[in-house]
């Protein structure tokens, strides 16, 4: 039997519930979230998040992201916190306690010892009336009518609508600390968001391979600049400033509307005023120009004076992309 449409159907409505469950999260949602802000925006310490099972999973990822974002985090599992892991946890810190239920072993026991501590508890909780929401000291509500699991016993719903309260949290943390790109980037050096966000186009650029001409030079030594820099195009100058860029397209159109190219200069075939870029720009930025133009190679300059050539080419091999 095939039941290829029912399974479409079965995962269109299990996006559908989820977001349903979501959007009721965030009709019930009140001033208790500007709390939880306040505290850990205010804490002297550190954020901890701990759980137990896929809430454990949840707590993990909000704890990558807050970091991501300015606030210190880290993540305890609940169960090894009552083993012997409780001495990561210091006074100034602020505890974010992930539970559907809010009353699994673990979180009894975990609870009142942070009470002893002098921790601040906030709960993120399906059970406003759980042992975890009534020992807290404010309470976000993340209850959901159902899992979206066929038997309702699998989390789903619920642990999604952790994660995006997670992320609630995450996003308006970054609002009161005005938190810019320049700032995630810090954060992020490595890999191709890391380059994306710091890479400048200085670093793409090859000093030993910048191509020139002059204004004035033969069409012969024009050719020769563009075939031994490899780049398909090179810089023409006048009194030490850019004035032009010939292109290998631009090789290709002479020979084709000239019959004779023993008198022709550069200056002869250059497009003028060509596209030009700060070496102090993010490699990014040229990207999206020669998007934009629908070119592949910028001219680099700073205050007039010639940088060399950034390819669309070496953007890209970094792993730089739109």
């Amino acid at each position: 039997m095939d039941n290829t449409q029912y399974l479409i159907d079965l995962a269109k409505s299990n996006i559908v519930q989820q977001s349903q469950a979501l959007v009721a999260m965030s009709e019930r949602l009140n001033d208790s979230i500007l709390k939880a802000i306040s505290i850990i925006n205010d804490a002297k310490g550190r954020l901890v998040v701990t759980g137990i099972g896929k809430s454990a999973i949840i707590g993990q990822k909000i704890v990558a992201t807050l970091n991501s974002t300015g606030t210190p985090s880290m993540f305890l599992h609940a169960a090894e916190a009552i083993h012997g892991d409780l001495g990561m946890v210091q006074p100034d810190d602020v505890v974010l306690c992930i539970s559907n239920s809010g009353s699994s072993p673990e979180i009894k026991i975990l609870i009142p010892i942070l009470h002893k501590f002098g921790n601040a508890i906030i709960a993120m909780t399906g059970n406003t009336d759980s042992f975890l929401a009534k020992n807290a000291t404010v309470v976000l509500d993340t209850f959901v009518d159902k899992e979206t699991c066929p038997n309702n016993l699998a989390p789903t719903s619920s642990t999604t609508a952790q994660l995006v309260m997670g992320d609630s949290l995450a996003v308006c943390l970054m609002e009161l600390n005005n938190f810019k790109a320049q700032d995630f980037a810090k954060y992020h050096p490595g890999g191709a968001l890391g380059k994306k966000l710091l890479f400048l186009v200085e670093d793409l650029l090859n000093e030993n391979n910048k191509p020139q001409v002059l204004i004035n030079d033969h069409i012969h030594q024009v050719i020769v600049e563009i075939s031994e820099k490899r780049l398909g195009v090179t810089a023409v100058l006048d009194q030490n400033k850019v004035v032009g860029i010939i292109t290998d397209g631009d090789i290709r159109r002479m020979l084709q509307n000239f019959d004779n190219i023993n008198t022709l200069r550069a200056g002869d075939i250059m497009t003028k005023s060509p596209r030009t870029i700060s070496s102090h720009a993010k490699a990014v930025d040229a990207l999206y120009m020669m998007e934009d133009y629908k070119i592949t190679q910028l001219v680099v300059e700073d205050n007039h004076a010639y940088k060399g050539i950034i390819h669309l080419h070496d953007v890209l091999k970094e792993g730089i992309a739109i």
